[in-house]
């Protein structure tokens, strides 16, 4: 039964794999300089990892904006929210998953009749405007530096292009892992007090209960982003403005900066020790910070090149979004009560917030089947590589000797 309650996070996963995570390669592929299939399958690989290895730090975060505090409150907010992000995605319209369960969250709020922490929700209101402001800030200076060393080192421009595509595949797997680490707290964070799992041991690490629900949360972003994340790549790598191949390197490398900074605890460490403001551990919006490097670009290179209108309506998702998803959890959470009888929380007295909704012996079946996932990924992985591998190998094979023979008759 917890598992089932599990599937509405997985498929807010899915969701924001089928959007937001695709936005690090976003420009890549659209700037030409990428396939859609490398660059999923690599920022599928980096996703599943920044969300195991350092997944936990926007958690706590959406934790304190409202203590979701049973099973099927959880399971609600994160339909809502995903459903929000689908419908937004159907549209081509690159919304926030974090805009998505924050509403939702704040709808949870009004109908069990808590109170939602005005202190959180205004330090991430202000990551809604921060971040793209950052990321269009890094595009201009590193647009401008790159222009710089390109002119300084006097590369000839085919090597300079095999530098660049190079480039962005090395910054789209970095992206990629920030988005993982960033964002994993849209998708599971809300479950995150729900389950109590054995840890998992395998031998050259150990998975606890939460990096066992980040690693579920990682791969279903993984396959959102391989089966329908397309769509969202073409809008913003192509239609709100041009991007030379370069611009798009610049943009996928802020963009990357922007989310890495808002999930590092050892950067945030660091700056409380040289005596500075912490940097509050928020999910961040990738959809935002890159339309930000994107208008950043545009406005560089100049203000007519931006496709005004299409922004527009990318602002009027951001504003909607957050609305209905937090109208969909009201409306879903009295179903889900009072006609299946399901307990979808209560209010909690002001002060006291709750560590845990399950207690008792950790769950170690949830634990041995995920061990079982792993070993399947792996299997199935290496069957894939070895088939492509094949199939590469005999196409090049042929091509080889369809050169060979168009020389010999030309010879003729």
């Amino acid at each position: 039964m917890i598992l089932f309650f599990l599937t509405s996070g997985l498929f807010l996963g899915w969701s924001l794999g089928a959007n937001d995570a695709s936005n690090v390669f976003g420009s890549a592929v659209g700037s030409k300089m990428v396939s859609f299939r490398k660059a999923a399958i690599i920022a599928s690989i980096f996703v599943i990892l920044g969300a195991v290895i350092q997944g936990a730090g926007g958690a706590q975060t959406l934790g304190k904006l409202g203590a979701v505090n049973a099973i099927g409150g959880s399971f609600t907010l994160a339909l809502a929210a995903g459903v929000t992000v689908y419908m937004m995605t159907k549209f081509s319209l690159p919304v926030s998953t974090t805009q998505a369960i924050v509403g939702a969250i704040i709808g949870w709020n009004l109908f069990t009749g808590n109170k939602t922490d005005p202190g959180t929700l205004s330090k991430i209101v202000a990551t809604w405007i921060s971040g793209p402001l950052l990321g269009a800030i890094f595009a201009i200076l590193l647009f401008i530096l790159l222009a710089r060393i390109k002119k300084a080192s006097k590369v000839h421009i085919i090597r300079f292009e095999s530098l660049i595509k190079t480039w962005l595949i090395i910054v789209g797997a970095f992206g990629a892992y920030s988005l993982g680490a960033n964002n994993i707290a849209n998708v599971m964070g809300v479950f995150v007090p729900a389950f109590n799992l054995n840890h998992l041991d395998l031998g050259l690490f150990t998975l606890s209960s939460a990096q066992q629900l980040f690693l579920l949360g990682g791969l279903a972003i993984a396959v959102g982003i391989i089966t329908y994340s397309k769509k969202v790549m073409e809008t913003i790598g192509t239609n709100i403005v041009e991007l030379s191949p370069e611009a798009a390197m610049v943009v996928v490398l802020a963009q990357s900066l922007v989310l890495f900074i808002f999930s590092s605890s050892g950067l945030s460490d660091l700056f409380v020790r040289l005596g500075l403001p912490s940097i509050p551990m928020v999910p961040v919006s990738s959809s935002q910070v890159i339309v930000g490097c994107v208008i950043g670009i545009g406005l560089y290179k100049g203000i007519r090149n931006i496709n005004f209108r299409l922004l527009g309506e990318i602002a009027l998702g951001w504003l909607a979004t957050p609305v209905m998803s937090g109208l969909m959890t009201f409306f879903s959470l009295f179903f889900i009560k009072n006609i299946f009888g399901i307990d979808v929380g209560h209010k909690v007295a002001e002060g006291i917030r709750e560590s845990g909704l399950i207690t008792g012996a950790p769950d170690s079946s949830t634990s041995e089947m995920i061990r079982y996932i792993l070993i399947g990924i792996v299997i199935i992985s290496l069957v894939t590589g070895i088939v492509y591998y094949i199939i590469d190998r005999r196409k090049q094979t042929e091509l080889r000797a369809s050169e060979e023979k168009f020389w010999k008759n030309m010879k003729k």
